[in-house]
């Protein structure tokens, strides 16, 4: 059986996928103090997180990391959908960046504070994402054309038989 990925798309799987399942565990067992603080810092740019209790939210935030996590190492995940994921979630992790204040430098930069240089490291797991969606699609392109082409060759044997 032929796995869904290339050997080409598996050190940014891996690279990602144990850097968000590491995150996703590290959160697990948040104490209160913890959970609070992820809720707050959450919940002060996306407001419909406010009515979510704090240890909730840090647990369906360890929960969702550990599944992207484990989604982005595992060879069966067809790669789409693991840079489906990881687009999303790292989209919502730079929608945090942006949108608090004191994460960017005054004006209309995106060039980050010191405050914001944690969040804003976080770009490169974006740009993973979308590389591996474009990969996915590229690589459907590909295997489409070589499918086409064998049939016309075959079509060729047959007429010549």
């Amino acid at each position: 059986m032929r796995l869904p990925i290339t050997a080409s798309e598996i050190p940014p799987r891996i690279a990602t996928g144990a850097f968000i399942l590491n995150s996703g565990l590290g959160k697990r067992g948040a104490d209160e103090g913890t959970a609070a603080g992820l809720h707050g810092f959450a919940a002060g740019t996306y407001p419909f997180l406010k009515d979510v209790p704090p240890a909730t939210f840090a647990k369906a935030l360890s929960t969702a990391e550990i599944g992207i996590g484990a989604l982005l190492l595992a060879p069966f995940v067809p790669t789409a959908v693991a840079g489906a994921a990881l687009t999303g979630f790292s989209g919502g992790l730079l929608g945090l960046y942006l949108r608090t204040p004191g994460m960017t430098k005054p004006g209309r930069s995106v060039a980050p504070t010191q405050d914001g240089l944690p969040i804003a490291k976080d770009v490169w797991m974006l740009g993973i994402g979308i590389g591996l969606l474009t990969q996915a699609l590229v690589g459907r392109q590909e295997r489409a054309a070589r499918t086409s082409r064998r049939s016309r060759k075959a079509a060729k044997r047959a007429l010549r038989s």
